[in-house]
């Protein structure tokens, strides 16, 4: 059983930054970390992770070039730049973790989650 911590969430103007944290009981490296948010009203969307089978990280065209996931294997976390925020930003933050070598944006493929960090942005 992996436990995954989130924090980092708050309330911001648009064009702010935050930056997000999420701290794995479990070894990162071993898994595809993701973020994933959602919406009051709207379904768990993917933002961005990295892939454990590519090495390599994704986004959702509504995040690319503004946020930027990373990693810190010493540490177990996974973060989760957000720069120039948007009001349409505003959600519940997940952090997920799947060990499937698959690269995957489907919520039902992660495994272990966190329990949500809330992010609002305000025009």
């Amino acid at each position: 059983q992996v436990q995954l911590v989130e924090s980092g969430g708050g309330l911001v103007q648009a064009g702010d930054s935050l930056r997000l944290s999420c701290t794995a009981s479990a070894r990162t490296s071993d898994f595809t970390m993701a973020w994933f948010r959602q919406a009051p009203g709207k379904e768990r969307e993917f933002v961005a992770a990295n892939w454990r089978s590519l090495g390599s990280t994704h986004y959702a065209a509504s995040v690319r070039g503004r946020f930027t996931i990373s990693r810190d294997n010493a540490r177990n976390t996974e973060y989760l730049q957000m720069n120039g925020l948007k009001p349409e930003d505003t959600a519940v933050y997940y952090c997920a973790a799947s060990d499937s070598w698959s690269p995957t944006r489907r919520v039902q493929d992660y495994t272990y989650w966190g329990q949500g960090t809330q992010v609002t942005v305000s025009s």
